[in-house]
């Protein structure tokens, strides 16, 4: 269930976030490519009214259209430099309010000094302080685009944190929408497990009598097959409601009754209890257990655990081989592995070993009293503890890999 939360959450808040980001590009780029456009109008605008003069004074110099020196422009500052055939600067003009100074000229001068074809350069508007229109022999048009540099990056900036801020909501909004629609999810997942309880509850006691009744009846040749049936059956039944019930215990672990343990203990503990069993089955178990790990947890339901996975890697081992329990810690992480060599997991199964009723080898597992809940337990344990647990068979091996964060509580 906290998995179906957690992807519908990301689900809802990585939509949500890929459309405010794509406004905040669009917004930009729109704004950008709307300026860039805006200074290349006005540049080739005005290189088509130098080309619009009267006949020549002389041979260096036409005169200028009044068009040229009266246009005014509002929204850029613009500087028109006229040269005559030796390239030499004839005549300015200013086609804003600012008057042309020195650092104008000086770039008119070094643009006209660098440059040996005939080009219009814009650059990248978010950080070049001029563009420029120049044709040899002609005419030189500067942008000073100081001024819009500032503004995009303006924008930039105010979109970039109008995009963390909205980041914040977006989180916000997707938690309340996750909430109401797993909320009817929830309250079904809810009620079956209340269900699942309460049913093993009430069938706890009159199977209990029954159980007591088998065994006052008179066992005879003729009745000693069916009575031994009933004991049977009513031993696996009494199993299974134990069992169902122990899913419920671990599906509402109480964070108050978590306290320090010394977890190191508790697996050493519980791989000695197994030896004799593993050893009637001619297996050896072998521990590799670091010292005095500490970890805030709940005792019981460890021990459970772990006595549910070594058992499990007992129960699918080969004969005459060995299994492994290794724990090892670092700054951050606790990490529990039992291995086995026996029967491998395939990838499919890989995750479906922990749901519920599972079994993929039902024949084998009817025999010896199983029913699937044992690898649900544990995974609700480890959930319960913040952890993850998964399965993977390599080369003949097959671990069954917990981890723990450290400190979590």
């Amino acid at each position: 269930m906290e998995n179906l939360k957690k992807k519908t959450f990301w689900t809802i808040f990585i939509i949500i976030s890929l459309f405010a980001f794509l406004f905040a590009i669009f917004f930009n780029v729109q704004t950008y490519h709307k300026e860039y456009i805006g200074i290349l109008n006005n540049l080739t605008r005005m290189r088509n009214l130098t080309m619009q003069r009267h006949e020549p004074i002389d041979k260096d110099m036409k005169p200028l259209n009044d068009d040229l020196r009266n246009r005014k422009i509002m929204d850029y500052e613009i500087y028109t430099f006229i040269l005559n055939s030796n390239n030499d600067i004839v005549d300015k003009i200013s086609h804003s309010d600012n008057d042309i100074s020195n650092e104008i000229v000086t770039k008119a001068k070094n643009i006209i000094a660098s440059n040996n074809i005939n080009q219009v350069k814009i650059g990248c508007l978010y950080w070049t302080q001029y563009a420029y229109n120049y044709e040899e022999g002609n005419s030189l048009m500067i942008v000073n685009t100081t001024n819009t540099r500032n503004m995009l990056l303006t924008n930039l900036v105010i979109s970039t944190f109008l995009i963390g801020l909205g980041e914040v909501m977006i989180y916000i909004i997707s938690k309340k929408i996750t909430k109401w629609i797993t909320k009817p999810v929830l309250e079904s997942f809810k009620r079956e497990k209340e269900f699942v309880a309460n049913a093993s509850h009430e069938l706890k006691t009159p199977l209990a009598v029954m159980m007591a009744s088998i065994d006052c009846l008179d066992v005879t040749k003729k009745n000693e097959k069916w009575i031994n049936n009933l004991k049977s059956e009513s031993d696996r039944m009494s199993n299974l409601i134990t069992r169902l019930l122990d899913l419920s215990k671990t599906e509402y672990l109480k964070k108050e009754n978590f306290k320090q343990n010394n977890i190191s203990l508790i697996i050493e503990k519980r791989a000695l209890t197994f030896e004799s069993l593993a050893y009637e089955k001619n297996l050896t178990i072998k521990t590799n257990i670091a010292e005095k790990i500490n970890f805030f947890c709940h005792k019981e339901s460890i021990d459970e655990l772990v006595s549910i996975l070594i058992d499990n890697a007992i129960s699918h081992a080969q004969e005459k081989s060995k299994i492994k329990i290794n724990l090892i810690s670092d700054k951050s992480e606790i990490k529990l592995e039992v291995i086995n060599k026996g029967e491998a997991i395939s990838p499919e199964e890989s995750e479906k070993i922990f749901e519920r009723f599972y079994r993929n080898d039902k024949s084998h597992n009817r025999k010896n009293g199983r029913y699937g809940l044992g690898l649900a337990i544990a995974k609700n344990i480890v959930i319960a503890h913040n952890g993850k647990i998964r399965a993977y068979s390599k080369d003949g091996y097959t671990t069954f890999e917990v981890k723990f964060k450290k400190n979590e509580h």
